[in-house]
């Protein structure tokens, strides 16, 4: 099901977000809606917050594959690269970011076993900006020349 994607101005959008607990099917559904939603919108990540749900799960849709991290966390950040962001929150504008360029998260899977995933390039960016959103944070908290798109 593809749900509505909240925009920037929605207070769910600035919370930090609770650690899932429960592996059930709640959170299948959700984690299926978000991947309809993100294809639907044809992003490259979506986080739970985004569509109204405050809790540490996102979905990554990027050349190396589709992927799910619940309860993600940064093992460490390397590296350095700027670049354009967009985001789905914030429709209609694009803003230069720097962010690591190689990334280590942990994470579970809707199972709840856990994994980790070495991250580069754009991959590691669109996990960067993922989340953030658990924490609050939008990338034009970080943006420099925020405009609209062209």
């Amino acid at each position: 099901m593809v749900r509505e994607i909240l925009q920037i101005g929605d207070p769910v959008l600035r919370r930090k977000c609770a650690p899932v607990t429960a592996f059930d099917g709640a959170l299948h559904a959700l984690l299926d809606d978000m991947r309809d939603t993100l294809k639907e919108a044809q992003g490259a990540g979506l986080a739970a917050p985004q569509v109204g749900v405050s809790v540490r799960a996102v979905v990554v849709d990027v050349e190396e594959g589709y992927f799910e991290f619940v309860n993600p966390v940064f093992v460490w950040q390397k590296g350095e690269q700027v670049g354009p962001e967009g985001c789905l929150s914030v429709v209609g504008k694009m803003g230069t970011v720097r962010r690591p360029d190689k990334v280590k998260i942990v994470f579970q899977d809707r199972r709840g076993d856990k994994y980790s995933i070495v991250a580069r390039g754009f991959f590691a960016r669109a996990i960067c900006h993922e989340l953030d959103h658990l924490d609050g944070i939008l990338y034009t908290d970080k943006a420099t020349n925020v405009r609209a798109e062209d």
